[in-house]
């Protein structure tokens, strides 16, 4: 396996039986993701993109083919692997200090260590004052970034972010991009996130996964092609504009075909 690969998915299909039928989620997927590279997986709801969020973080097996990360088959979560869901999964009882710390802990990381670990990446994410905080005393975005401190302080390999935003109003959701960024430039990782939204997406990857539906297949990538150092301006560039034109192009075309093939049946 090179070097520079991080996660390698060969001829993966899922399927799931709901007692009556068997529904393939799935078919055929094959793709490698680089060491510290940003990937969107984007698609229309029911394409299978959480699904294979899932699998990579070792929540779900696959039904055929493999998954490895760092050259090992993937077997079940690991602390290799961090990941952040649009549900806020803070735990409601510890404050925001003792939720970051929490992975820490499990590891045994010495007591020191932990203190200056989630100082960092408080720091890192907004939130210094805010130790002593439970998360009903916070809004959305700051839960987020607590969600992304903790999954950060254990310094896994990567980062799955399943619509980490997708419950965060249009300002907040803009704000959350941009320090998530940042802080990936801080502490390099290996980022798979899965949405819906295609500005969302060209803003934060460096490549877009573009999945079609029934049953769920990666329709094309895109490389995007923008400098790194991305700001709420470069929205309005010609270029991120041209990306988004393309990629609806591709979803709306997917859409069609559907529609195509449901009238035929």
């Amino acid at each position: 396996m090179e070097k520079n690969i991080m996660y390698r998915i060969k001829g993966v299909t899922k399927c799931y039986d709901n007692g009556k039928k068997k529904i393939q989620a799935l078919q055929e997927i094959n793709l490698e993701i680089r060491k510290n590279e940003f990937i969107a997986i984007l698609g229309a709801s029911g394409c299978g993109k959480s699904t294979l969020l899932r699998m990579l973080a070792g929540f779900l097996e696959p039904t055929t083919g493999n998954i490895f990360v760092g050259g090992q088959r993937i077997e079940g979560p690991g602390p290799d692997r961090g990941m952040v869901f649009q549900a806020y999964t803070l735990f409601p009882w510890l404050n925001v200090y003792k939720n970051v710390e929490y992975g820490l802990k499990e590891l045994k990381v010495p007591a020191k260590e932990r203190e200056a670990t989630v100082k960092q990446y408080l720091k890192d994410v907004g939130l210094e004052g805010f130790e002593a905080a439970y998360p009903k005393e916070l809004s959305g975005g700051m839960k987020q970034r607590v969600a992304i401190a903790r999954a950060l302080a254990t310094n896994p390999d990567s980062l799955l972010l399943d619509e980490p935003f997708g419950a965060l109003d249009a300002q907040t959701r803009g704000h959350m991009q941009e320090l998530t960024l940042e802080v990936w430039r801080k502490h390099p990782k290996t980022v798979v996130m899965v949405t819906h939204d295609i500005e969302e997406a060209v803003f934060m990857a460096d490549r877009i996964v573009v999945m079609k539906s029934h049953p769920g297949a990666i329709r094309e990538i895109v490389d995007v092609n923008l400098p790194r150092d991305r700001d709420f301006y470069i929205k309005s560039d010609p270029r991120f504009l041209q990306y988004k034109r393309d990629i609806l192009g591709m979803i709306y075309e997917e859409m069609q075909e559907h529609e195509e093939k449901e009238m035929d049946a």
